[in-house]
């Protein structure tokens, strides 16, 4: 059964609000804030609940219903923050999430007694507790309140951290994403004209196979960048100098310690995974080496890493984008098949790019019974159907926990975030490739390493940068632009070889870099992936066992879910046999190179 309609372009907020003058918003916001305070009330003072396991039975579902049913802010701060990400420029939408976050703070400093009077269970009870079969549902909730408990502070000290947050970390990140995607330049366009473009139309036009398009793109993004670039120092020294005072405050020993335990993967597998790709480094730079030849120069400039090696004569429309993911799916699961349909018919997508709207693509999603919603700046190019494709992912994920789970276990940890993305993504891909001859095949192979090895490789070079960023502040205690670049530029080198000239004032915009440690999550998210699709073209019915991990969401650590599966992701040879993979579709973009004479 087809798509039946994808005329919608722009997101249907009336799900939450019809407008943001919706005289609900009032209403919902005194709900909630009462709510909130029976719960408080309730439960502040008891200490029963802390000792037996019925009555914290009682206490965890009421905190659930409490979460599923309002929340910190509930659909209000979730509109907004859509709202915001179309428009960031808007005044009105800048102090209505200033108002909701002081709002949210002050709720969550007075219900977080909850989660701190759980951590200071006993070891002997913590483990009755997990043991205990009425308590089944919540077993994982409770392991990961007790696993962080020695990190946790005492009330009043957990309030000021959540007060300061924002002001020392979150303003700063804001700020310099609002001043980025306000600027515009006039550049050659793809007609050969001059026009003016958006910051987010620049970073497309610096892979335009056309040199001069993309070198005069280019130089308009190194120019906002440079334009940008004290502020840029001042941001990122005031979030690291926070980061680091957290870190402190709470006894974490390494950097990225906070994120690894958050995301509930044990850092050796981790480390595993970033030792095993930088070994294999030389396949990235061999593939750079390789794609100067197709563009016919010694060597690439660093915004030309993604460069396109070939004309392009097809662009994808947003319906045709739909059609192919629609068709990829529907062969493999007509329950992911369904969700995406749901999404296309009921207007889960803003499409298209405009001025202020935030840059890039995301998947959005609050409660669970909120709808997902998914930001796209489709151009039509071969990368937006694969970011469909990816976006398309989260969002499954997302409707396929909401059927199977309770609202503490709804969401995924990092480790774990981007497997089904990743897992759609390359489905599509295979779906476009069947009906390519070799010169098409051979570009879109291309486009599809590119990703690849941004994917793996230059996303462990960025891991990379950020222990050496977060290392080096700790001892400097202060880091000039002029350094931060040169730091940026060893890594990117580290990965690209002669590609990364030119790339010493980039890392500017890379919002990664503000999500500590984030970005290992890809390079996982895909090889993992490569696994699951092994298993699934060996066996069909594979695709149950698939449904089965992307619906656990944070009911069990990543560890026991891949085990089920039979990957094992804490050997050094798992992420080896991945990065095979990669190898093989090089070695066949060069074989079909060779073939049709391109080199």
């Amino acid at each position: 059964m087809p798509i039946t309609s994808t005329k919608r372009h722009m997101w249907d907020l009336n799900k939450l609000y019809k407008d943001d003058s919706d005289p609900n918003i009032a209403k919902d916001q005194d709900i909630i804030y009462r709510k909130s305070y029976e719960f408080i009330n309730k439960w502040k003072d008891r200490t029963d609940y802390l000792i037996d396991a019925k009555i914290l039975k009682n206490a965890l579902d009421e905190y659930e219903y409490w979460a599923k049913e309002y929340g910190l802010s509930g659909k209000i701060g979730y509109y907004f923050s859509l709202k915001i990400s179309l428009d960031q420029a808007n005044p009105r939408y800048k102090a209505m999430t200033n108002k909701l976050h002081e709002f949210e703070v002050k709720i969550l400093n007075d219900i977080q007694f909850f989660h701190l009077n759980l951590a200071k269970i006993s070891p002997d009870k913590q483990e009755e507790f997990l043991n205990e079969l009425v308590l089944e549902n919540y077993r994982h909730f409770l392991f990961k309140i007790f696993e962080q408990a020695k990190y946790l502070l005492s009330e009043k000290e957990e309030r000021i951290m959540n007060e300061k947050e924002k002001v020392a970390s979150g303003n700063w990140i804001r700020l310099i994403s609002e001043l980025i995607s306000k600027q515009q330049k006039i550049t050659l366009s793809e007609d050969g004209n001059k026009k003016k473009h958006s910051f987010a139309i620049l970073l497309t036009l610096i892979s335009n196979k056309n040199k001069k398009i993309r070198s005069d793109a280019a130089k308009a993004v190194e120019n906002i960048l440079e334009k940008y670039l004290e502020i840029a120092e001042a941001e990122i020294n005031s979030i690291l100098e926070n980061k680091k005072i957290n870190d402190n405050i709470r006894g974490f020993k390494r950097a990225d310690q906070a994120r690894l335990m958050a995301d509930d993967i044990d850092s050796n597998v981790v480390d595993n995974l970033v030792s095993a790709v930088s070994e294999n480094f030389n396949l990235s730079k061999d593939y750079y080496d390789f794609k100067a030849k197709l563009l016919g120069q010694e060597s690439l400039e660093y915004y030309e890493r993604s460069a396109d090696c070939f004309e392009e004569t097809r662009k994808f429309s947003y319906e045709e984008t739909v059609e192919l993911v629609s068709d990829a799916l529907r062969n493999i699961d007509n329950r992911m098949f369904d969700i995406f349909n749901d999404f296309v018919k009921g207007g889960h997508f803003d499409v298209f790019p405009q001025k202020n709207k935030m840059e890039g693509a995301f998947c959005a999603h609050s409660r669970l019974k909120d709808p997902t919603y998914i930001l796209l700046n489709h151009t039509g190019k071969f990368e937006d159907v694969l970011t469909l494709a990816h976006e398309v992912g989260h969002g499954i994920n997302n409707e396929l926990i909401k059927q199977k789970q309770n609202e503490l276990n709804f969401g995924t940890p990092t480790s774990t975030a981007e497997v089904a993305s990743t897992l759609v993504e390359d489905l599509v891909m295979e779906k476009i490739l069947e009906k390519a001859d070799e010169k098409e095949k051979l570009n879109l192979i291309m486009k599809k390493l590119d990703m690849d090895i941004t994917t793996i490789f230059r996303q462990t070079a960025f891991y990379n940068f950020e222990k050496e960023l977060h290392s080096e502040f700790a001892q400097k205690g202060f880091l000039e632009c002029k350094y931060i670049g040169e730091l940026f530029s060893n890594h990117m080198n580290s990965y690209m070889g002669s590609a990364s000239k030119g790339c010493e004032n980039w890392w500017i915009y890379v919002s990664h870099f503000r999500d500590f440690f984030y970005v290992y999550s890809y390079v996982s998210g895909l090889l993992i992936s490569r696994s699951m699709q092994t298993k699934l073209l060996l066996n069909a019915d594979f695709i149950d066992n698939i449904n089965d991990f992307l619906s656990a969401g944070l009911s069990d650590s990543p560890d026991n879910l891949f085990n089920k599966m039979s990957i094992d992701i804490s050997k050094k040879d798992f992420w080896y046999a991945g990065l095979k993979t990669t190898q093989e579709l090089f070695n066949e973009a060069k074989f079909l190179a060779k073939k049709i004479g391109r080199v």
